[in-house]
Formats: C-alpha cells, structure tokens, sequence
C-alpha cells in the first residue's frame, strides 16, 4: 500500500510544474526556476500567492520583471521580489 503524500507537498509540485510550463522558454526558466528553487521550502501560507502570481498572464510577468512596465501595486513585497531577486542573478555579469 502507498502512502499518500500530504496535500501541500501535492500543491508545491502542482506550483512547480505551472511555473515551469508557463507557454514561453524566458517565463519557464525565470519563474520556473525560481520557484524550483523555493518551493520545498516555501511556507503555506505563502501557496495561495503562488498560485495566484501563477494565474497572472506570462508577457504581463516578462513586462514586470524586465522592467518595460510598472509592477502593479498588488504584487510589490510579495513573491515576486523573490522573482525579481532571481532574475537580477541570472542577468548579472559573471
């Protein structure tokens, strides 16, 4: 018999596979990536946000992160720093 696994650890893959098959290769690596990198460590009440930022449509999330629109208000000190935060790495000189 399998034991089922508990209801967030189900939620966080559900949030991981949506950040990584977003319908675009640049959403896919820096959202996806991001959140591959938090999700097992991302507290509950934090889920509910994901899956919202999630439900955001991918060129406003590109717009947002690149910087060719202001960041609505609702998503400023949130999750999306952390996205922001991770893409400021990806594009860093090396």
């Amino acid at each position: 018999m399998t034991e089922t696994p508990p209801p967030t650890d189900l939620r966080r893959k559900r949030i991981i596979y949506r950040a990584t098959h977003r319908g675009t290769k640049e959403s896919d690596a820096i959202i996806g990536g991001f959140f591959q990198e938090i999700a097992a460590g991302l507290p509950d009440n934090k889920l509910d946000e994901a899956d919202e930022l999630l439900d955001e449509l991918d060129l406003d999330l590109l717009d947002w992160i690149m910087g060719r629109q202001p960041i609505p208000e609702r998503w400023r000190n949130t999750l999306f720093d952390g996205v922001l935060a991770y893409y400021a790495q990806l594009t860093k000189p090396r």
